[in-house]
Parts: structure tokens; C-alpha cells; sequence
């Protein structure tokens, strides 16, 4: 079998992202697509390039996934993830997870060497222990800017103001996600967030569950979503746009299509990127503005999508 080019898609949220941080997103983009490529480049596979990608935005404290992410109504960081190999539907997850640096690389970890899928909470970070992932204090995730908008946030909720935290295209939704595709014809998606600002403990979003926030199947396609949560579950989005692409629907059809029932069914906001194992990909969204880089043989592009 002939190699495939790699190719690689990479989003940093979607939404009314303000001028004065379109910098900070365009280089977090950028800086996780040149990781994750680095590992395409070398012939690593592409769940390995997915992950790659998706760390260096939880380190970069721009994203709402790790460090930097929103906060819980009572101060702390929670955060979800999801990891998935199109080519053996191999996938790990986490949620709620409060004592780790990367939930990406914790979910890796469950994709690689647990039975299980799914962990959450203190199991999750059981998990992580007993498997060498070593765990930090919850305020090492917590920035001062965060503290600041959750005292905003929950001020204008106690004067009566509207709550868009969870609606609307100004809402702020800086979930990562990254997909794949390698030279052995493999697909990966992946995605990470700290969720919602405001968001009630133990709340899961999309983000970390099969199908809804991101899926990888080697024979439709590879898709992480980013946006208001409850509407993509709702509709299990990111499988809903794969069987689109498996029916024979252009990527970027499918993801305009998504993002049209996504809105029209639930009245809901995000957006979403999409490659399949042909290299045919696309990016949509209904939201002021989108972060996104992409990155092939042949070229290097990356901003603000609006």
C-alpha cells in the first residue's frame, strides 16, 4: 500500500473571539499545528499527532482546556476530554477531572491501556496514578483572569442580567480540538475543554462524549466540535456530520450542513472541523469568528476564521 499525504486540522473555539486576543489565538493555533506535524512529519500515526496538537493548547492558558480554562460556579477547574483512533474505533475519555495537567493525555492513556472508555472524577485520576501521570493542586489550573470573569459572570447573574454563559454567538467557547490524517490512510480526532464559565460542579459537556463532541471512523471521518454543549449532545453532532461524509456528502457540505441543523433544530452556536481518509476536510461555523489552522504538504495556514 502507497503512502498518503498527512494532513492535519487544528481549532481553538468558536466564537465572538475580542480583537484584542486574536493574536494570542492565531498563535496558539499555530504552535499546536506545528507540534502535531512535527509528529506526521517524522511518520507518526495520527492519533499521536492529535494529542501532540492538543497539549500545547492546554498549556497555553488562551484556551478553555487546562490551564486557563473557565471556572465552576465555585472557583475550581473541570475539565473534559476525548481521544479517538478512526482506524480500530479505539477511544478514551474523561470527565471532570480537576488533578491533571493534560486531559488529553489522560484520555490517551485510557485509550491505550484500559478495557474501558469512559472514566470520571476521582476515578479518572485513580486511573492516572496507577498508570504515572502524576497529579497537581487544582489551583495550578486556575488564572487570574478566569477569576475575574467568574466574579463577572455570577455579579451580572445576581443583578437579574440575561445568562448567555451556555447560548448565543458571543458566548465564549475556547474548546480545542485537533483531527488527523497520517501516511498509513489512518484518522484521529480529538477534543479538550474546560467547559463552561459559571457551570454548575459535575457538569459534562460534548466534548468528551463519542459522537457528540468528537468522533474518528476510518470509513466516514474525523470530527471535533467546539461550542454551546448541550445542543451538540442533543443531536450527537460530530457522528451526525461522519455519516454525512460516509453517505457521499463533501466534507465541506457536511459541516455546513451541521452547523445549519445545529442552529435550526436547537438554536444552537459552535463550530466544528472534519477530514476524512481521502484528505477531504471542512471547517463551518455560526459564530463572529472561529480559530483554526491546517497544515499539509504543500502548505501552512492558520487565523481567525469570521
Amino acid at each position: 500500500m502507497s503512502k498518503r499525504n498527512p494532513f492535519l486540522v487544528v481549532h481553538g473555539g468558536a466564537w465572538a473571539i475580542p480583537d484584542d486576543v486574536v493574536a494570542a489565538h492565531e498563535n496558539g493555533v499555530r504552535n499546536a499545528m506545528r507540534a502535531g506535524w512535527s509528529v506526521l512529519a517524522r511518520g507518526g500515526t495520527a492519533l499521536e499527532a492529535v494529542e501532540a496538537a492538543v497539549v500545547v493548547m492546554e498549556e497555553d492558558d488562551t484556551f478553555d482546556a487546562g490551564r486557563g480554562s473557565f471556572l465552576t460556579r465555585d472557583g475550581r477547574v473541570q475539565m473534559d476530554a476525548l481521544i479517538m483512533d478512526g482506524k480500530t474505533l479505539r477511544a478514551g475519555g474523561v470527565g471532570c477531572v480537576e488533578r491533571v495537567r493534560s486531559a488529553i493525555t489522560l484520555s490517551r492513556k485510557i485509550l491505550s491501556e484500559s478495557p474501558h472508555v469512559y472514566f470520571v472524577g476521582e476515578g479518572a485520576e485513580r486511573f492516572a496514578v496507577e498508570h504515572g501521570i502524576e497529579l497537581i493542586d487544582n489551583k495550578e489550573l486556575v488564572i487570574d483572569r478566569e477569576i475575574e470573569r467568574l466574579k463577572a459572570a455570577q455579579i451580572k447573574a445576581k443583578a437579574g442580567e440575561p445568562d448567555t454563559t451556555f447560548a448565543g454567538p458571543e458566548s465564549g467557547c475556547d474548546t480545542v480540538g485537533a483531527v488527523a490524517l497520517d501516511e498509513e490512510g489512518n484518522i484521529a480526532a480529538a477534543t479538550s475543554t474546560g467547559g463552561t464559565l459559571n457551570k454548575a460542579p459535575g457538569r459534562v459537556g460534548d466534548s468528551s462524549l463519542i459522537g457528540c463532541g468528537c468522533y474518528a471512523d476510518n470509513e466516514s471521518a474525523a470530527v471535533s466540535c467546539t461550542g454551546w454543549g448541550e445542543p451538540i449532545m442533543k443531536l450527537v453532532l460530530a457522528k451526525w456530520t461522519a455519516d454525512r461524509c460516509a453517505s457521499g456528502t463533501p466534507a465541506a457540505q457536511a459541516v455546513k450542513d451541521a452547523i445549519g441543523t445545529l442552529e435550526k433544530r436547537l438554536n444552537g452556536h459552535g463550530g466544528l472541523i472534519l477530514l476524512n481518509a481521502k484528505g477531504d476536510w471542512g471547517i463551518a461555523h455560526n459564530t463572529p469568528k472561529m480559530a483554526w489552522a491546517v497544515r499539509t504538504v504543500d502548505k501552512e495556514q492558520f487565523g481567525i476564521q469570521r
